[in-house]
């Protein structure tokens, strides 16, 4: 039952926060679903290890170690983002969207957190349903319903740039779902001859992956290039990702920390699933070769982007298109080494990706844009926590000791090198140049003389968010709580063994 509750509860929270008027309810309700959800990701996390996967209505509904651990990381995201949605939105509320003239119109106000307060659990509860719909046509559809609800989460805000960036989004993003649902429908077809795949069933990946050294070879090449691209376009894996500056700096921020760090999780879970019925089937070296080509293209990609950046939304954006071609070169990678860098390296970046948000969301209301030149420097007199949180952030994402993400970064490049020096040494240089220039961006916005600035972190909502993931991040990078580990060994092994 516990998967029935993880998906009932963010399903119920929307509709309940529609129907509501008053703004504390709205929050209270989201703030509620999520905590549920996030106990009870733990708690299904706990069982997975105990007892081995799970299924609910004849397998329609399955976790394994994989699916517990995106939940999990979904879950705890949900959460952390509720918390500064609600100090994010009424600044928001006080201060700038609703009125030009800063006179807020009651209605307004009320249709604009309805908006966000109710599609935010059906963005979350799509996500869920993404890591335990055991079929893959529902995993596909899940994916489209999470990017129809974030589409209108992009325009929230109604502007001109708000509109251009989730027409981007909803179009790049639809052209890259179709070809991952021929890729899906060609991994049917290439399964319709097995005895017990003739119905939709056989679609169920606890099916798949026990028939999948059966399955026809020509046809799992085309479906896994179809569904690489795909899924890789949600990912915003490069030539794919053109999308992604634009959403991310035009969303409100809980919502693009959530595509940041969820959209993503499950973007990439949906390429695993089938990058191992890939190598079941063909071996791994078909897979792992264009997955290595599309991780070194982004993390390329990234680099002068990043090193000529002027806004730091968008800079936070070409981080994670960054990111994902690091998870995407682990995974191309393989082996032991490669699938546990894949996904240490997914739980410390869906940590670590919304403090650089919520930060990035603090001085850009404090200051009224997101531009570095406008922002001045020496933030961090005016603002220290949120100052003090971006940099510690910007060390901890761009891979540096001891955060965690220089642990997870280590370990892919182990693998890395037991792959050739070629896509060693490309991976390394790519991460120096993308180090070199989000520490110099972050720094000249942080430090510096004392700009006379009035203080702007009075919001006990948006200062218990940013300290909290700074705390978890410091704690991280020194101790991994077992439980955690053991499910992050687990998920890793699926991929090695491949089932």
């Amino acid at each position: 039952m516990i998967l029935l509750w993880l998906l009932l509860i963010p399903f119920a929270a929307g509709p309940l926060a529609f129907f509501l008027r008053r703004r504390p309810l709205m929050e209270a309700v989201n703030l509620a679903a999520f905590a549920v959800v996030a106990c009870l990701a733990a708690a299904l996390g706990i069982r997975v290890l105990q007892s081995g996967p799970v299924s609910l209505w004849d397998g329609f509904l399955y976790a394994d170690a994989l699916s517990a651990l995106i939940v999990l990381l979904t879950a705890f995201v949900a959460l952390v983002c509720s918390i500064y949605a609600v100090g994010y939105f009424r600044h928001d509320e006080q201060y700038t969207f609703f009125n030009e003239n800063k006179e807020v119109v009651a209605e307004i106000a009320v249709f604009k957190l309805r908006k966000y307060y109710s599609l935010a659990p059906l963005f979350v509860f799509s996500m869920l349903l993404v890591a335990l719909a055991n079929n893959l046509g529902i995993l596909w559809v899940a994916i489209e319903a999470s990017t129809l609800v974030s589409v209108f989460l992009v325009t929230f805000y109604g502007r001109k740039t708000s509109l251009e960036a989730a027409w981007k989004y909803a179009i790049i993003g639809g052209v890259g779902l179709s070809m991952a649902l021929f890729g899906t429908i060609l991994t049917y077809y290439a399964a319709h001859r097995i005895e017990g795949t003739e119905t939709l069933a056989g679609l169920n990946w606890s099916v798949l992956v026990q028939n999948a050294a059966r399955l026809d070879k020509t046809t799992m090449r085309l479906a896994f290039i179809l569904i690489l691209l795909g899924y890789g376009t949600k990912a915003g894996i490069a030539p794919m990702h053109t999308w992604k500056p634009d959403a991310y700096s035009e969303a409100p921020v809980p919502v693009a920390a959530m595509l940041a760090a969820g959209v993503l999780n499950c973007a990439l879970y949906g390429l695993i699933r089938f990058y191992i019925l890939t190598a079941k089937c063909l071996g791994p070296q078909f897979g792992s070769q264009l997955l290595i080509v599309f991780g070194l293209l982004s993390m390329g990609v990234a680099v002068p982007f990043i090193l000529v950046q002027k806004s730091f939304r968008r800079l936070l954006a070409y981080s994670s298109i960054d990111h994902a071609g690091i998870m995407v070169l682990a995974l191309g990678f393989g082996g032991p080494l490669g699938a546990l860098g894949l996904f240490l390296h997914m739980t410390f970046h869906s940590i670590t990706k919304p403090l650089l948000f919520f930060c990035a969301g603090n001085i850009q209301q404090q200051m009224k844009t997101d531009l570095f030149r406008k922002a001045k420097g020496g933030l961090i007199h005016s603002m220290p926590w949120s100052g003090a949180g971006i940099l510690l952030g910007t060390l901890a994402v761009t891979g540096s000791p001891p955060f965690s993400l220089f642990q997870s970064e280590f370990t892919i490049l182990r693998a890395a090198f037991g792959r050739g020096y070629l896509p060693a040494i490309l991976s390394v240089s790519f991460l120096v140049a993308i180090f070199s220039g989000f520490l110099v961006h972050i720094s000249n916005l942080v430090l510096g003389p004392d700009p006379g600035l009035p203080s702007g972190e009075s919001c006990k909502w948006k200062k218990s968010s940013v300290i909290g993931l700074a705390t978890v991040i410091v704690v991280l990078g020194f101790w991994i709580p077992a439980p955690l580990f053991s499910l992050i060994r687990s998920a890793a092994d699926i991929v090695v063994i491949g089932r």
